[in-house]
């Protein structure tokens, strides 16, 4: 698959696949927090989730504001027992072409945030809880003009692999989820609407299931990650990406 994702269409299907990992946590009886940086789009989906969630707007590469969602989560809920990091963005750009605000935009949201989000966290972090980072198949399987992207990516991986190793002093299991392509207005929103079908085909030939993947697909994985059923699953990755990255 070698077509170019673009920034805003990576930002909603990031966005989609962590609404649909609310909703998922919401059906099961949590009570979740979800951030944002649109005060408008995280009332929607504060109303559509119900009363169990929570919408805090947050920048996630600000740490003043990591700081003020997890004093609102201390004052509300008192701890954390699901930390699912989520937040992403990308501005495609091959070599030569990369410029010091692209890669400082990329890697203060995707990584930045993802460290300091977990760190500032871990004072409420229970005993045994499950720390999900939203990895992509790209930190194995880049697209052309992704290479950024998919180097923020490759990090939180070994993040993960390092906090694995203080498992026992933390007090918390880490593993990376990394969907690869995944059906959303984001994804399809690359081409215009008549050229959608003829895109979709192209890019499920790439793949050995022959299918895209679903948003659902990652929120059943964050599910079971999150469960007592994957209480010795700890530092892995698993590629929701039909065996894309596998071949």
């Amino acid at each position: 698959m070698t077509q170019q994702i673009g920034a805003e269409s990576l930002e909603r299907l990031l966005v989609v696949i962590g609404l649909a990992i609310a909703r998922r946590f919401v059906a099961e009886g949590a009570s979740v927090f979800f951030t944002g940086r649109r005060q408008a789009k995280i009332d929607a989906t504060a109303a559509e989730l119900g009363p169990q969630a929570v919408g805090v707007r947050c920048d996630v590469g600000n740490l003043a504001e990591l700081d003020a969602l997890y004093e609102v989560i201390r004052r509300r809920a008192g701890r954390i027992d699901v930390l699912v990091a989520n937040a992403g963005g990308a501005v495609p750009a091959v070599l030569g072409d990369i410029t010091e605000e692209q890669f400082d935009s990329m890697f203060a949201t995707n990584v930045k945030g993802a460290v300091f989000g977990v760190q500032k966290a871990m004072p409420l972090l229970s005993r045994g809880a499950s720390v999900i980072l939203i990895g992509s198949s790209t930190s194995v399987r880049p697209s052309r003009g992704m290479e950024v992207y998919g180097a923020t990516k490759a990090a939180l991986r070994n993040f993960a692999r390092s906090w694995t190793l203080n498992t026992r002093e933390n007090g918390f299991r880490v593993n990376v989820l990394s969907p690869g392509a995944v059906r959303t207005p984001g994804l399809l929103g690359l081409v215009p609407e008549d050229q959608q079908g003829d895109f979709a085909t192209v890019m499920e030939s790439a793949l050995p299931t022959g299918q895209l993947g679903d948003p659902d697909d990652v929120a059943s994985a964050a599910l079971l990650l999150a469960s007592g059923s994957a209480t010795h699953v700890n530092g892995a990755e698993w590629f929701i990406d039909g065996g894309y990255t596998s071949v």
